[in-house]
């Protein structure tokens, strides 16, 4: 019996032992990794570095910045300051934050920074994709897909635009249980970029198996460069792949599906625009180009349509003046939106109200959350900025954490305050060329929900936000869509009425 107690203590001493050397030899590998990042700093300039933590060895704050999403960058900032240090994604990084450290990092693009994406995100991408060029190449190819944004293209997008919106929302109010709103709206961005953007014919069964792929491509477009057969990086390089021979695929059989085609999609005007300024896009170009231009309409604005249907849910007032506004132009008569081919982009500018609410949707939740730049020289940021952080707490926003699309109206106008306290796309020359487009699509979809749907949200209270890949809620977001039938179209119709009556 006092063997057996014996041989208990000792294993008992022993799992202490190895537990404080354990710990021992963490917090002196973590220190080794800070004075590692120490030791590379800049021995000519004497200014501190900005405060902060490199986390672990050769994982940093990863883990921390995944789980604790929005919540990461709050506290770091809370405890740190407007400027810190951390280390993510296998890089070491320093958040900026603030208008005027905001501004001198995008303005100084090719001459005190320039764009290097984490080690996961440039290779997904590509060489040759818009978002890893740099100097000249860059410019040349901006002005190549410039065209694939403009007026006329955009006008040509918007009714094939509204069509797949309104054939979404049908199958969102025929389903019984409710939906997952993120999934389905990165299914419905998807179908957009495809069919309408892109020009693809591709049937049901392909656009499923395409949509899957992408899914696991942009669920691992930031992760941990580590190339193991079971990690994320892995498993992002083969969607790619399986991407990229999808894609040559449909371009391919592109010239073959031209019946009954009435508009010049993306494809079509960024071959010709390219063809005009002199240059012939190989096929890898195009493979890469097409998987860019497919993400830029498929994370942030998916990201983006799940705010506004979360943002209406939470402010009905604010729907409700959206349907007023429709009814005033006379967009909405009888319960029903105006016949289809009516809906142009003057008519949609011309919805001033509209147009603050989806602002202020991308001020509260701008689908993503930063960009990735390296520094090319020392340079000199403010850290004294800590209550001037951009968007969120923006000086210029009045009770900024409130919703208040008015904010934005002429009379208020509190983005006009300063250039580079409202960036939902961007600036500098690496702002988002696609930015038309998204609100285009998120201008539309506000217009048939507000006419078409009803919809409530499904479970006890609204989830909490992350961040990465995109801004989206946690679970997605829950909500049960209901189509207008006959006898609600003629209550919205009395109400019109009544409206009318009234004024």
């Amino acid at each position: 019996m006092l063997f057996d107690s014996f041989d208990l203590v000792s294993a008992l001493a022993t799992l202490a032992a190895c537990l404080v050397s354990m710990a021992l030899l963490l917090a002196v590998s973590q220190q080794l990794w800070q004075l590692r990042w120490t030791a590379t700093r800049d021995k000519n300039c004497k200014l501190p570095m900005p405060k902060g933590s490199m986390g672990f060895p050769f994982i940093g704050e990863t883990c921390h910045w995944l789980l604790q999403g929005s919540g990461f960058h709050a506290s770091r900032r809370q405890k740190y300051g407007n400027v810190f240090k951390t280390h993510l994604l296998g890089r070491p990084v320093i958040r900026v934050t603030g208008a005027e450290n905001v501004r001198k990092v995008l303005m100084g693009e090719h001459t005190l920074v320039t764009v290097d994406w984490p080690q996961s995100t440039s290779t997904l991408l590509g060489p040759n994709s818009l978002a890893n060029s740099i100097g000249d190449i860059h410019r040349k190819k901006r002005k190549v897909f410039a065209k694939v944004f403009s007026h006329e293209a955009l006008e040509s997008y918007l009714p094939k635009i509204q069509q797949v919106i309104q054939e979404s929302l049908r199958v969102w109010s025929s389903n019984p249980e409710p939906i997952n709103v993120y999934r389905e709206s990165q299914r419905l961005s998807f179908t957009m970029a495809v069919r309408v953007l892109l020009g693809f014919r591709v049937s049901e069964e392909e656009m499923t198996l395409l949509f899957s792929t992408f899914q696991d491509f942009v669920d691992n477009l930031f992760s941990l460069p580590i190339d193991l057969p079971f990690s994320g990086y892995r498993k992002g390089i083969r969607a790619r792949d399986t991407l990229q021979k999808g894609i040559e695929k449909a371009i391919r059989e592109k010239p073959l599906c031209t019946q009954g085609k009435d508009y010049s999609d993306a494809l079509d005007v960024l071959m010709e625009s390219a063809k005009e300024n002199g240059t012939e896009l190989t096929m890898q170009e195009l493979k890469e180009s097409t998987i860019e231009l497919i993400f830029a309409a498929f994370a942030t604005t998916a990201s983006a349509s799940t705010s506004l249907i979360m943002q209406l849910l939470r402010h009905p007032p604010v729907l409700e003046r959206l349907r007023e506004e429709l009814r005033a132009r006379g967009l909405l008569h009888n319960g029903c939106l105006c016949p289809e081919g009516e809906l142009r982009l003057d008519t949609i500018s011309s919805l001033k109200y509209l147009e603050c609410v989806i602002k202020e949707v991308l001020r509260l939740f701008t689908p993503v959350s930063g960009a990735y730049r390296t520094a090319m020289q020392t340079f000199e940021l403010d850290l004294s900025q800590t209550s001037d952080y951009t968007h969120d707490t923006a000086a210029v926003f009045k009770d900024a954490d409130a919703f208040d699309p008015d904010r934005f109206s002429q009379e208020r106008g509190e983005d006009k305050e300063g250039r580079f306290h409202y960036l939902p796309f961007g600036g500098g020359v690496r702002s988002c060329l696609g930015k038309q487009l998204a609100t285009l699509f998120l201008r539309i979809l506000a217009i048939e929900l507000a006419s078409t749907s009803r919809f409530e949200l499904a479970t006890r209270q609204f989830p909490r936000v992350i961040t990465v890949p995109v801004v989206h809620p946690v679970d997605g977001l829950k909500v049960k869509f209901y189509g207008l039938d006959s006898n609600q179209n003629e209550i919205m119709a009395k109400s019109e009425e009544l409206l009318g009556a009234t004024v």
